[in-house]
């Protein structure tokens, strides 16, 4: 039996069975905007603060979580990630879970992927990964041990966490492989919400700005 944790193709996160669906929504928060993030660089463990923009749209988020009863909040140990939970008002609840550090980009840290792409044409880091840093399986591994621990739960769940892991978990929620996240485009300070329908794992809602959901719903 493929043990839990496993990234491999085609193989269903923890909990993907019908029966041991606990968890109600899984409210996933990409951080605010960062310098990097502004410009497009690869942000992996380069630890950065939010812009004066990201802290008002991590503030902005808190109209609307705040709606939600969530029984567990995880964040990102990394500052982007911290200071968009604490702004969005779950500071104090929030319990940081190193699995959902960005990826580790390693040689293409800081770089647009213009960049990367000048150094190796059609590099994708969602199939090829980060020369010495991490790769797909590694983070696929990650993202499951967080899913096994979301499953754990009885109730909603908020992640505060970052753009290419995030799109990793939606991946794997989906029973889809890491190269699944790569279908999943993320904007900084967006929610969006896992689910199910009758018993599967299903997309909710994706990569959405608190001003849309305001809009839908006067």
């Amino acid at each position: 039996m493929t043990p839990a944790a496993a990234p491999a193709a085609g193989v269903a996160p923890p909990g993907h069975r019908r029966q041991e669906i606990a968890v109600h929504r899984v409210y996933l928060i990409r951080h605010a905007e960062t310098d990097w993030s502004r410009s497009g660089r690869h942000t992996g463990t380069t630890d950065l603060p939010l812009t004066d923009t990201g802290r008002q749209r991590a503030r902005e988020l808190e109209r609307v979580l705040a709606q939600s009863n969530f029984v567990l909040v995880l964040s990102s140990p990394l500052r982007r990630a911290r200071q968009t939970t604490a702004l969005a008002g779950f500071g104090e609840r929030a319990v940081i879970d190193d699995d959902l550090v960005e990826w580790n980009y390693g040689e293409y840290e800081g770089l647009t992927t213009e960049q990367i792409h000048e150094k190796a044409p059609g590099w994708m880091v969602f199939k090829d990964g980060g020369p010495d840093g991490e790769t797909p399986a590694q983070v696929g591994a990650r993202v499951d041990r967080v899913i096994a621990r979301i499953r754990a739960a009885d109730g909603d769940v908020a992640i505060f966490g970052h753009g290419h892991v995030l799109r990793v978990l939606a991946a794997r929620w989906l029973g889809l492989p890491v190269s699944g996240g790569s279908q999943f485009l993320l904007d900084t300070g967006t929610l969006s919400v896992l689910s199910h329908y009758r018993g599967i794992p299903a997309l909710e809602q994706w990569n959405s700005r608190v001003e849309e959901d305001e809009e839908a719903n006067p």
